[in-house]
């Protein structure tokens, strides 16, 4: 289970691979290793015990996400369906209590899924993503999503995607290519925006050399938006220098 915490003063971050003897799973929980995860039909209740990478601190804790918008609509990323984007809960309320490192706050929140039958580094380059909270006239209720990069076959895919409240996903016309500046890494970034070069980072929270995770501000139909901005290299990911790197930032369980 993957755990990523910022604050100013306490972060963490766990991510440790563990073994098929580790996993539990059944219609409503999912356990892998000391953590677990429970769907009750209205909430999402993440029970945390990690260490965390580099130097084993605990991260220790509950989350839990109540969905205000349920969307039962997946979508393929490549024209065999091996490999599918699922939006859960375009918005939702969560609630996070951290004894460790000792953070605790309540806020908006947004949940979905990717999964495949195949390492994504073999089917694509890269992507860039994005999920942005519209604040205009919707009252802060829809939600806008970018996903687009390239497959390894040579070709392109791009969603340009608009959530209402009901959590049902309409076409949007794409706007504008927005570029972003690139990370310590040189990792490229770049995002949709109405007008070319209005949206900007706000901060940076993962600088990898082949991944970065960013807070967003950007314009979207005419409205402000706020949201979050990943870039991924999978080439990057792939080499071997990083395949030599990974294990100390992702320990090995059995």
């Amino acid at each position: 289970m993957n755990v990523a915490l910022y604050s100013p003063r306490k972060a963490r971050w766990a991510m440790t691979e563990r073994g098929s003897t580790a996993l539990r799973r059944d219609e409503h929980s999912l356990a892998i290793g000391p953590s677990s995860l429970h769907w009750d039909g209205q909430m999402l209740s993440i029970a945390i015990e990690e260490q965390g990478a580099v130097f084993g601190q605990k991260v220790r804790g509950q989350v839990r996400v109540y969905p205000e918008t349920l969307v039962q609509h997946g979508f393929d990323l490549d024209s065999e369906g091996r490999h599918r984007w699922q939006p859960i809960a375009t918005r939702a309320r969560i609630e996070v209590d951290m004894p460790a490192p000792g953070i605790r706050w309540q806020g908006s929140a947004y949940l979905d899924s990717n999964f495949g039958n195949e390492p994504m580094e073999d089917r694509f380059y890269d992507w860039q993503w994005s999920r942005a909270h519209i604040l205009g006239n919707s009252g802060g209720r829809d939600t806008a999503v970018f996903y687009e990069g390239r497959r390894r076959d040579g070709s392109d895919f791009a969603l340009s995607l608009l959530f209402g409240a009901d959590g049902q996903p309409r076409a949007l016309e794409a706007p504008p290519k927005s570029p972003l500046l690139p990370t310590c890494w040189l990792m490229p970034r770049y995002t949709r925006s109405d007008t070319w070069g209005q949206a900007k980072i706000l901060k940076t929270w993962e600088d990898t050399p082949f991944y970065s995770r960013s807070a967003l501000a950007t314009q979207i139909e005419g409205q402000p938006a706020i949201g979050v901005h990943e870039s991924l290299s999978l080439s990057r990911f792939r080499s071997k220098p990083m395949q030599w790197m990974l294990p100390y930032r992702m320990p090995r369980k059995a």
